[in-house]
């Protein structure tokens, strides 16, 4: 294997198959977030591809709970299903989980996002991106410090989290290291040491995919899989281990200046 790049910032990659999971650990990943369908923004992976995933891999695997694509308000059975989803992660070796809940009126969901939390320990509670289709990203932040969540993963409420790390590096400042501030949205090799260097996060959160052609010999045009307006069915996006290793070395030694 080859060395890995030492870096101060820990590198979490997003990924969606023991493929991509196994290169992002190769590259220099610190841990991954494993999902499904990241199409949609990622939903909860298989129980195959969790099992696979601990089996092959040494760091921390942190498991997406998302039953569907679309908002983060869910109904009782929506929740029941993240329930059994969380219970099976950590029975296949998660080390942490991943979710979002938010209440009609745009503020986190606290009292089922308490209950997941409580259903979750001892692993680690990551919420997502929920934040940043919520209402107010600071009144949020205070809700999920007080409910003891370990770390938030958010864009600064932009399309990307370099537009968004005014608002990123001001949640740093709020939580004040009670929680994990975790940037995601857009970081690649071009503006990882700058947006880290700018918002005073100590994690980042990436892709690092590259196109991979199918090993397919017939290609049949007759039918599509995959909906209009998304990649050929034979091409796959995969995590390149060397983007992964390539934003490592730009993150080594970073420091942290704030905005």
């Amino acid at each position: 294997m080859p060395t890995q790049p030492k870096t101060s910032v820990l590198i979490e990659a997003c990924v969606d198959s023991v493929e991509s999971a196994i290169a992002a650990e190769r590259g220099g990943a610190g841990r991954i977030e494993l999902c499904d369908n990241l199409v949609e923004g990622g939903t909860t992976p298989s129980a195959g591809t969790i099992a696979e995933c601990r089996k092959r891999l040494r760091i921390p695997i942190y498991v997406m709970i998302r039953p569907r694509g679309g908002d983060f308000l869910y109904s009782a059975a929506e929740v029941a299903v993240m329930r059994r989803d969380i219970v099976q992660a950590e029975a296949l070796g998660a080390d942490g989980v991943v979710l979002g809940l938010l209440q009609r009126d745009g503020t986190v969901d606290v009292a089922r996002t308490r209950a997941l939390i409580a259903l979750a320990r001892p692993l680690d509670v990551t919420f997502h991106r929920a934040i940043d289709v919520c209402r107010d990203p600071e009144e949020a932040l205070v809700a999920l410090i007080a409910l003891g969540v370990d770390r938030v993963l958010t864009s600064g409420q932009a399309p990307t989290a370099w537009k968004g790390a005014a608002v990123i590096a001001r949640l740093v400042r709020r939580a004040a290291g009670r929680i994990a501030i975790l940037p995601g949205g857009g970081i690649d090799e071009r503006n990882a040491r700058r947006l880290v260097e700018r918002t005073g996060a100590r994690e980042v959160h990436v892709r690092g995919t590259a196109p991979v052609k199918s090993r397919m010999k017939h290609r049949s045009r007759r039918v599509r899989f995959r909906s209009r307006g998304r990649t050929d069915d034979f091409v796959l996006d995969v995590t390149d281990e060397r983007r992964i290793r390539r934003l490592a070395r730009v993150l080594s030694g970073v420091k942290n200046q704030g905005s």
